[in-house]
């Protein structure tokens, strides 16, 4: 089995850009998405300030100002070489200028908004097929995202779900994601929204995954497909739903609270390490091997 060369960042967020599928409603008063702190690590990440970033704003009802706070950001860095792609509908991701595009950058960056944007334009599309074999095959090459571009990494992803009614079943909407990663799903806004309901639920449906709940201001470095980095100011807590022995989920009418028992959960701070195929935690995410231990098949 190949894992993957390249490297994921995926960051909590701080203020969404456009609609946020919870709160429907559009942010403009304050664009800092995150601290700069976290955004230098993404620019090391990518291979310094000379690095080729393209940010791609197609979560975003409001493209044209996350664009440009974009740009100021990395600006105040010392990055001289961003670009931003407006790609707003499954016919701008064929536009022969953005696919030389993907095909050269050293970065690519998914702005917040709505996560449902993001798999509805993109799913299925060359250019997503581009990016996910730069990933699979090339040395350093960085996708990174934030907020509703963190959530749509994974291949399972949660599109909707109202954190207040997470409790109920049916309340928690999953879809297929951009596939970046299997085995995971990803919630940002962490605590600020209160959403470990809304994750416990979604792994209570898909055992088999880890949940990786991402704070403000924070965010996960995934390197070879399974060891992950906390990075940032805040809390990434992990649900792993492998040991649970009794949930009804199954058996219960839509609307009725849940029952999971035996979840597991981690509370990972900056520098401590998460390996995913082991379910293991991590002191110091220097520890441990980054690539799986290969498990024979008969």
């Amino acid at each position: 089995m190949q894992y993957p060369k390249g490297k994921l960042i995926a960051i909590g967020g701080a203020e969404d850009k456009g609609t946020d599928p919870e709160k429907g409603e559009i942010h403009r008063s304050n664009l800092n998405f995150f601290e700069l702190g976290i955004l230098r690590r993404v620019v090391e990440e990518a291979g310094g300030t000379s690095a080729r970033i393209e940010v791609i704003t197609t979560a975003s009802t409001i493209p044209y100002e996350v664009g440009e706070n974009y740009m100021d950001a990395f600006g105040r860095i010392g990055c001289t070489n961003i670009g931003v792609m407006h790609i707003r509908n499954r016919q701008d991701t064929m536009d022969a200028d953005f696919m030389k595009r993907i095909k050269t950058c050293d970065a690519v960056m998914f702005s917040g908004g709505n996560q449902l944007r993001l798999s509805v334009t993109d799913g299925g599309t060359e250019f997503l097929a581009i990016m996910k074999k730069r990933y699979q095959e090339e040395e350093g090459f960085l996708i990174a995202g934030t907020s509703a571009g963190a959530m749509a990494m994974s291949k399972t992803m949660i599109y909707e779900g109202n954190a207040t009614r997470a409790h109920l079943k049916g309340e928690v909407k999953m879809t297929t994601g951009l596939g970046f990663m299997d085995g995971v799903i990803i919630d940002s806004h962490f605590e600020k929204r209160g959403r470990f309901v809304r994750l416990a639920q979604a792994i209570a449906t898909n055992p088999q995954c880890i949940g990786i709940g991402l704070g403000e201001d924070t965010g996960m470095l995934i390197t070879e497909g399974n060891k992950m980095e906390a990075i940032g100011s805040g809390l990434v807590i992990i649900v792993d739903g492998f040991d649970i022995m009794h949930c009804n989920i199954a058996d219960i009418p839509d609307g009725n609270p849940i029952s999971i028992e035996n979840l597991k959960v981690h509370f990972c701070e900056k520098g401590n390490g998460y390996l995913l195929s082991e379910r293991k935690f991590l002191m110091e995410a220097s520890e441990g091997s980054v690539i799986p231990k290969q498990v024979d098949v008969e």
